[in-house]
């Protein structure tokens, strides 16, 4: 009890420490701003598509739409905006991104059209991919101590996947439920409206951040001393950047565990619907399960900087990834929702970990000159993954179809769910082990990959 006493004053004493540094809390609460927004918008966004169409297809198809747009720029434009947050000024980067995104939300509810909502989803995620690398490319740089980045990535992500969830989901609620509040004259009459108010919201919110941004954080525009690769071309930065990736095995290890990370978590995200079904439950079971995949993932964070103190990060991060995919397996054999729950929190934990340990370790061991294209490439991988798992996982699922088996001469009904997660399960664990091997600092190959670095 003392020393479970003492670790959690001394991770309370590591995030003070943190949030005392002004330009790093105020980049914080900028994160938190946009972190909010971009949650308010896809619900936002969802319910507004839904809204525009007519006909149960019709809004299912504009439904996928809205999720394949948002994810669509980052398998077009991610080592891209990786070398711009390298090469510009990250400052000017992120203050131009926020006034095109405050723009084009204020431009959603005046145009009042479905085609012009796609377009401007388009190039508002566009811009984020240009905000986020710029945005994490500089953290490390505002940080006092090398040992302070996971930390500061530890706050960054509870807020992100946390904290801003809870918030966008409450003020949503609030907006749509305004006439049921009994405050017609204040809040928006009718679902299109309340989307509308949202946007809305969201757009005066991105314009605060690009003002706080511009006028009271100029450190983010500081560069680590060191060599910079900021006179080369924008095209020999993303070649370099491409050979950087291939070539370095820290960042190739960490690229290959972020795909197994990704396919245990899209997964399960993708098949959540059928999988309620085959326990039983319906659409309280499969709000229950995404629960319990954030839940893991917000647990698996504040886990791992007390993991890290016992296991080095590289190799925390592959047996994450491994704890990730094998936690599949127990989801894929739950003959309960009760213990459904359990193992995909499970692998929720492990992701989390994982997600959290990557970004420690480019923060710490990849170069500034480097480290914009190298968040971006991750980035685009996890939005790659995880478009790909949606667009592959129920194809796989329909084609596995409903099994009839018999176990201790009873009849058993197996669900193209549970086949599929089974196996997802097992490629992540293999490309965890790879990682692993990949990273594990204890080979004169990792060592060889730090002086790289």
């Amino acid at each position: 009890m003392e020393a479970a006493g003492l670790e959690s004053a001394s991770s309370l004493r590591r995030v003070r420490e943190v949030l005392a540094i002004p330009a790093f809390r105020r980049l914080w609460g900028v994160t938190a701003v946009c972190a909010v927004g971009d949650w308010l918008s896809l619900l936002a966004l969802s319910a507004l598509a839904t809204q525009l169409t007519e006909g149960y297809q019709a809004a299912s198809f504009a439904l996928g739409g809205v999720v394949a747009t948002k994810l669509l720029p980052s398998m077009l434009l991610g080592p891209l905006a990786g070398t711009l947050a390298d090469k510009l000024d990250r400052r000017r980067v992120m203050v131009t991104c926020d006034v095109l995104r405050a723009t084009l939300f204020l431009s959603i509810p005046l145009v009042g059209s479905l085609v012009w909502l796609f377009v401007a989803i388009f190039l508002i995620e566009i811009c984020t991919m240009f905000w986020i690398p710029a945005k994490d490319a500089a953290i490390p740089n505002l940080l006092r101590r090398r040992d302070q980045i996971e930390t500061a990535n530890q706050l960054s992500l509870v807020m992100t996947y946390g904290v801003a969830v809870l918030t966008a989901s409450a003020l949503f609620s609030a907006l749509s439920a305004g006439p049921a509040l009994g405050y017609p004259t204040l809040l928006p009459a009718g679902p299109i409206e309340s989307a509308y108010v949202a946007l809305t919201l969201n757009g005066l919110g991105y314009a605060v951040c690009a003002l706080i941004v511009a006028v009271v954080i100029p450190e983010i525009s500081g560069r680590a001393t060191g060599p910079q690769a900021s006179s080369a071309g924008v095209l020999a930065m993303l070649r370099d950047g491409f050979a950087f990736v291939g070539g370095t095995p820290l960042v190739r290890g960490l690229v290959t565990g972020i795909v197994g990370a990704f396919v245990a978590g899209g997964a399960v995200i993708a098949c959540a619907r059928l999988y309620a079904t085959s326990l039983g439950g319906g659409n309280a079971a499969y709000g229950l399960l995404f629960a319990a995949m954030f839940t893991g993932v917000g647990l698996g964070m504040m886990v791992a900087p007390r993991a890290a103190l016992r296991v080095a990060h590289r190799r925390l991060f592959g047996l994450a990834i491994v704890v990730a995919g094998l936690g599949l397996v127990p989801v894929a054999l739950a003959p309960l929702l009760g213990l459904a729950l359990v193992a995909v929190t499970l692998v929720g934990c492990g992701a989390g970990v994982a997600f959290l340990t990557g970004l420690t370790i480019i923060g710490a061991e990849v170069a500034d000159s480097h480290r914009g294209r190298t968040i971006a490439f991750v980035q685009s991988i996890v939005r790659v993954d995880l478009l790909a798992s949606m667009a592959v996982v129920p194809v796989a699922v329909g084609l596995v179809g409903k099994r009839s088996v018999e176990l201790f001469g009873e009849p058993v009904v197996i669900d193209g769910t549970r086949v599929v997660l089974l196996a997802a399960g097992l490629v992540a664990a293999g490309v965890g082990l790879v990682a692993y091997r990949q990273m594990d600092d204890r080979h004169a190959e990792s060592h060889a990959a730090g002086g790289a670095v």
